[in-house]
């Protein structure tokens, strides 16, 4: 019995050919399958992380406060309160003060110094414009002014010397008489030269005549040696002798004349052109012309110099430069005044001091409290014991500096119409009255007003500002316009601020604007 074996199952195949990549390039069907992988990147990556570090940068700016140290502060709320306003004349505070002058006293100072020799003044004396007040020591100044005549005197005499000299010189100049004179001298000499040197040949002539004449003669006299005596004989022996002697003399001259008479034409000439050139005159006139201007300069100095001695004996008197009441006697008689020379002292020149009484002011010491409500112009009533009534006066300026031991300020209050009473250093009291306003109130009125502590505003003049807690939790510096109502604590905001502001008290040191703050309590103000 044959059993049969059934034969095992066949495994089925893998198809290995189904997972290959066609590599047939297919450019318009690969295209499409490129840009759907790029977009499924922008939407699956970019997109999300985008979105993300948006969320992240939202939540970072929101969080930037806590990541910032806030400055602690106390606050201190705006006072709301109804504030008096006064009409125009109402009294605000009262100052003491006195008189003095306005704007300064006026001096009377010696311009030249010396001894005060009288005094013509005395205190509270009125004066008018140009009247006398004091006389200094003038001796000296009187020789001074006579030896400064006698200088001129001499100086003109000089310059008159020099005028004659320079006319004297001109006149030469233009009519040279000496130079003509010489001229015609030599003009006339030359003429006799040469006459002489025409006549020549004749006297020559002449000579040899005389002299053959006298030979002859002293031969025929020599001949009859024993006939003639010789007395005779030596006649014409002295006879020919003088011919032969003169008729030497004239050969002579025909070698001198010639020269002689050259010499005599160059002189002609010379003088000639020298008259023509007038060399000399002319150095003379410009000689005569420089002395004159000296001459005169020194007359100009001694005219100077006698102004001055005149001017010096002038200032020995000394005049009031403006009506006015005297103030104060300076230098009484015998005193020595410096004068306004150099390197003196200005004070020292001072014989009295005046003052104009219709230009008066006050200088009031107001407390530094009330400073603030003192403006330029303001309305002031000043009242002293010598006026029966109170003298009306406005604000002029307050000082540049405050007493630190009195805690005032000096305010300079302009007396209106001062009495004749009133004088400089009295005592008064000055009273200062609201100055009018845009809008005046008929009466004493009650209105809303924002007052914040004094201490707390910053800056001079319009510049004002104030620290303010912002709702944001930062600082703000605010600028802010400040009123005339208030107290000595507070003062008046017109503009910048609400009822709702909160002032910074504590912790403005080093503050910033824009710093944030964290508020820990409020302050008492």
């Amino acid at each position: 019995m044959s059993v049969e074996t059934a034969d095992p199952p066949a495994e089925p195949r893998l198809d290995l050919s189904r997972l290959a990549f066609d590599r047939t390039p297919v450019k318009a069907a690969a295209k499409p399958k490129r840009r759907q992988s790029r977009g499924r990147l922008l939407a699956r990556v970019v997109l999300p992380a985008v979105v993300l570090g948006g969320f992240l940068a939202m939540t970072g700016w929101a969080a930037r406060d806590l990541w910032r140290t806030a400055k602690p502060v106390t606050v201190v709320p705006v006072v709301v309160r109804q504030a008096e306003v006064r009409r125009a004349g109402t009294p605000l505070f009262q100052a003491a003060g006195w008189v003095e002058p306005r704007p300064t006293p006026t001096y009377v100072s010696a311009l030249s110094s010396g001894v005060v020799e009288e005094l013509l003044v005395v205190a509270g004396q009125e004066v008018d414009a140009g009247e006398v007040v004091a006389r200094l020591v003038s001796a000296d100044s009187e020789l001074a002014v006579r030896q400064a005549e006698a200088d001129l005197s001499l100086a003109e005499a000089d310059f008159a010397g020099a005028e004659a000299e320079r006319t004297a010189a001109e006149q030469l100049f233009q009519q040279p008489f000496a130079r003509r004179a010489a001229l015609a001298e030599a003009d006339a000499a030359l003429a006799e030269v040469d006459g002489e040197r025409a006549a020549l040949p004749g006297r020559l002539a002449a000579a040899e005549a005389r002299l053959r004449f006298a030979e002859q003669n002293r031969d025929g006299r020599r001949a009859a040696r024993g006939s003639v005596s010789g007395r005779l004989l030596q006649e014409a022996e002295s006879g020919a002798d003088r011919a032969a002697a003169e008729l030497s003399e004239l050969r002579s001259l025909q070698t001198s004349l010639p020269k002689r008479a050259e010499a005599l034409r160059r002189r002609r000439d010379a003088l000639a052109e020298q008259t023509e050139l007038r060399i000399e005159e002319s150095n003379r006139v410009a000689a005569a012309e420089a002395e004159v201007r000296a001459a005169e300069a020194r007359r100009r100095q001694a005219e100077v110099a006698l102004e001055v001695a005149r001017l010096r004996l002038d200032r020995m008197t000394l005049r009031a430069p403006a009506d006015g009441r005297v103030l104060a006697v300076l230098a009484p008689p015998g005193s020595f005044v410096t004068g306004q020379e150099a390197q003196s002292n200005p004070e020292g020149s001072a014989v009295v001091s005046l003052y104009d009484p219709a230009m008066l002011q006050v200088r009031a010491d107001v407390r530094l409290e009330d400073v603030p409500r003192v403006v330029r112009g303001q309305p002031v009533t000043v009242e002293t014991a010598a006026a029966d009534e109170p003298i009306a006066g406005r604000v002029l300026e307050t000082t540049s500096a405050a007493n630190v031991q009195k805690n005032t300020l000096e305010v300079k209050v302009a007396l209106d119409s001062p009495p004749p009473a009133v004088r400089p250093e009295m005592l008064v009291k000055a009273t200062f009255l609201a100055p009018p306003t845009d809008e005046e109130p008929v009466g004493e009125e009650q209105r809303e007003r924002l007052l914040v502590p004094r201490r707390l505003v910053e800056g001079e003049g319009e510049a004002r500002t104030v620290w303010i807690a912002g709702a944001d939790g930062v600082a703000r510096r605010q600028a802010v316009t400040l009123g005339d109502a208030g107290t000595e604590d507070l003062i008046e905001v017109t503009d910048g601020l609400r009822p709702t502001d909160k002032l910074l008290v504590a912790g403005r040191e080093g503050l910033e604007d824009g710093d944030r703050i964290e508020i820990t309590g409020e302050d008492a103000g």
